[in-house]
């Protein structure tokens, strides 16, 4: 698998990949390498968002503005299962990498294709990022206080999901492939995946003419569902989606009666009934301990949660008990903590074998699979097009 994708949502799919077994190979610009090994924390001027989102990759530095990098790179692909790029549209073809000619030379090549807004219509040149994935997917609008702003989140979001479906769309490709014998083209739009996890938005609004409104901690779809203050000042979140537990949610808290309201019975009716409930069940809260409150709620088989920072999640006996987190040896830090693989399978668990690398560290072994001998790896070199 070749990634030659930037920042995060082509290269999270890649690794999401390379964690379950794909042998994949990052090409960088020689020179300016992936913007990701800047961002985020480092340690003496090393990336830690790189070491993760990279993990699992070969990193080979090849200039594919170069026609000599191009001959590298079509070496690679004639040889490879997947391609994953997320150039604006035009870019590979301006490089001599149009997917059509890709395709004829590796007819059995998915060609996974991640741009901000899709290959065409009238914002396909634009750049885009996750942040305008957010604003314009309906997910800005729906998050924060009702008399607030709309609320980006802290986080790349939305290349977190598009990652996730562009993984999912390579392993379906992947499988037709079995059955055909032909790779295809996969267009992803970072704007459309997000949209996918707003529930039906856009059916509501065709229907019923609703426009979803923010809501803050609290659910258009249940109730109570909220984050409420203890008394020594913890705050622990409850969701009722169930009717059980939101049952048994008011009958802890000393409100049985309401469990008896006809409205009760539904979530919409719950939702009509939020600040009622919520009242209820806030004002329990504040009166004990969190401690005392999660005893409570897990006795009673509700749920429930505290609101945790970093430092909670790393002395949580749950995540340890799942090994969520991992320490990966690293040739530069000595040792990086980062999340293990997403999933556990019984046959054919994933694993991290390496931590995200230098720039261009493979260069020299992977060129040295197409049989490109050390005199021209040198030649390379000298003219820039590998580092």
């Amino acid at each position: 698998m070749i990634d030659m994708a930037t920042l995060f949502a082509g290269p999270s799919a890649a690794m999401m990949l390379g964690d379950f077994g794909a042998d994949v190979v990052k090409i960088e610009h020689p020179r300016r390498g992936d913007p990701s090994r800047g961002h985020g924390a480092s340690v003496d001027g090393v990336g830690l968002w790189w070491k993760t989102l990279s993990r699992n990759k070969r990193t080979v530095a090849l200039d594919l503005s170069k026609a000599e990098g191009q001959e590298v790179v079509k070496r690679l692909l004639a040889r490879s299962d997947v391609l994953i790029e997320n150039f604006r549209p035009g870019t590979l073809e301006r490089w001599n990498l149009d997917p059509r000619d890709l395709l004829a030379a590796n007819p059995r090549l998915i060609v996974a294709r991640m741009t901000g807004f899709g290959q065409f219509g009238p914002m396909a040149g634009q750049p885009g990022f996750g942040t305008l994935a957010e604003a314009m997917s309906g997910f800005a609008a729906m998050t924060g206080e009702p008399d607030g702003p709309p609320t980006l989140p802290p986080l790349a979001l939305a290349d977190g999901i598009a990652g996730l479906a562009m993984s999912y769309a390579v392993m379906v490709a992947l499988r037709e492939r079995e059955r055909t014998g032909r790779g295809q083209v996969i267009d992803m739009a970072i704007i459309e995946p997000i949209m996918g996890l707003l529930g039906p938005q856009m059916s509501a609004y065709k229907a019923l003419g609703a426009v979803a409104q923010r809501t803050g901690n609290r659910s258009s779809s249940n109730a109570p569902r909220n984050t409420y203050r203890t008394r020594d000042g913890r705050w622990l979140a409850i969701s009722t989606s169930a009717q059980p537990i939101a049952e048994r949610v008011m009958r802890l808290v000393g409100r049985a009666d309401l469990v008896e309201r006809p409205w009760f019975a539904t979530g919409a009716g719950r939702v009509a009934h939020v600040d009622e409930l919520d009242e209820a069940v806030a004002s329990w809260i504040a009166e004990r301990d969190a401690k005392e409150v999660v005893a409570a709620f897990e006795e009673a088989q509700a749920a429930i949660a505290p609101i945790y920072n970093v430092k909670d999640i790393a002395e949580d006996p749950q995540y340890a008990a799942l090994d969520t987190f991992i320490d990966v040896p690293d040739p530069e830090l000595g040792s990086v903590t980062m999340q293990n693989v997403l999933f556990r399978l019984s046959d054919s668990p994933g694993r991290v074998r390496w931590a995200g690398r230098p720039l261009g560290h493979d260069t020299d072994e992977v060129l040295a699979e197409l049989d490109i001998t050390p005199e021209k790896r040198a030649e390379l070199r000298e003219l820039g097009v590998i580092a």
